[in-house]
C-alpha cells in the first residue's frame, strides 16, 4: 500500500506548478520523505530480527536495501541543501533515484521470481551472440563512418555517431531516413544514391532482419530451455514415483496370488 501510495504521489509530483500550487507540492514531497522513512526503518527493523547475513540471503532483500539506499540522498539534500535556492542543478538528479522504490512492487507477482532465473540464464547462454552482434554493429559503424563522415556528418561524423546510426538501421524502424535524406542534399550523383541506397538496404538485411532474428532466437529459445528443463525434470520426477507405485502394487498383487501356507 505505501509503495502505491507513493508511486501516486510522485506521479502527481511530475505535473507543472500551474496544477497544484507550491503548498500542495510541498505535502506531496513530505508525504514522500515519511514514505522512504517508513521503508528505511522496515529494513532496519527486519535486518535486526532476522541478521543482516539472513536478512540479505533473499535476493528480493538486497534489492529492497539497494532501492533504499537510492532513494536516501535525496531526503538527505533536502534538510542539507535547498535545492530550489541554490543554482545546483546537478544535484537534482538524486530526486529521480526515489522512483527506484516502485521496482519493489515487482517482488509481489507470481511466478516473478521464476521469469527472472530465466532471463538471467537466457543472458548468459546468449552472452556470445550478444557480443557478436555489437561487435558487428562496430565493424559496420566503423565502415560507413569513413564512407559517409564528409557526406552527413549528423549520421557519421565520427565513430560513435556512427554506430548510433547503424544501430538505427539494425533495428529497421525508420531504416530508410538516413540514405533518404542524404540523397535529398543533392550532393551525391544518381549513381551515388544508388550505391548508398543499396549499401542501407544490405545493412538491414545482415544486421536487421538476419542479425536481430539470430539474437532474438537464441534468447528466446534459452529462455523456453529452461522452462523445458524443469518441466523434463519434473515429468523425471513423476515416472520415477510412478514406478515406485508400480513396484508395490505388484507386490501386493504376488501376495495375493500366493497360496496360503500351512499352519
Amino acid at each position: 500500500m505505501l509503495i502505491c501510495i507513493n508511486a501516486l504521489v510522485i506521479f502527481l509530483q511530475g505535473f507543472p506548478l500551474t496544477v497544484f500550487d507550491t503548498e500542495i507540492q510541498h505535502l506531496f514531497t513530505w508525504i514522500d520523505d515519511i514514505i522512504t522513512l517508513c521503508f528505511l526503518l522496515e529494513i532496519i527493523v527486519k535486518s535486526n530480527y532476522f541478521g543482516w547475513k539472513e536478512y540479505l540471503k533473499s535476493t528480493w532483500n538486497k534489492v529492497d536495501v539497494l532501492l533504499i539506499v537510492l532513494s536516501i540522498p535525496p531526503l538527505l539534500l533536502r534538510f542539507a541543501v535547498d535545492l530550489e535556492a541554490t543554482n545546483v542543478h546537478i544535484l537534482l538528479i538524486f530526486r529521480v533515484l526515489r522512483v527506484f522504490k516502485f521496482f519493489r512492487f515487482i517482488q509481489f507477482f507470481p511466478e516473478v521470481e521464476h521469469i527472472f532465473r530465466s532471463i538471467r540464464e537466457a543472458l548468459r547462454t546468449s552472452f556470445v551472440i550478444f557480443v557478436v552482434f555489437f561487435v558487428f554493429v562496430f565493424i559496420a559503424a566503423i565502415f560507413s563512418c569513413f564512407l559517409y563522415q564528409d557526406i552527413a556528418p549528423e549520421y557519421f561524423g565520427d565513430p560513435i555517431v556512427s554506430y548510433y546510426s547503424m544501430f538505427k538501421v539494425f533495428t529497421i524502424e525508420g531504416w530508410n531516413t538516413i540514405p533518404d535524406e542524404m540523397a535529398a542534399k543533392g550532393t551525391l550523383s544518381s549513381w551515388q544514391v544508388f550505391f548508398t541506397q543499396l549499401y542501407f538496404i544490405i545493412a538491414l538485411i545482415f544486421g536487421g532482419l538476419i542479425g536481430l532474428s539470430i539474437v532474438s532466437s537464441v534468447f528466446v529459445d534459452a529462455m523456453v530451455s529452461d522452462n523445458n528443463d524443469e518441466l523434463e525434470e519434473q515429468v523425471t520426477d513423476i515416472q520415477q514415483q510412478m514406478a515406485i507405485l508400480q513396484q508395490k502394487l505388484d507386490r501386493l498383487l504376488e501376495a495375493q496370488q500366493a497360496p496360503p501356507k500351512d499352519s
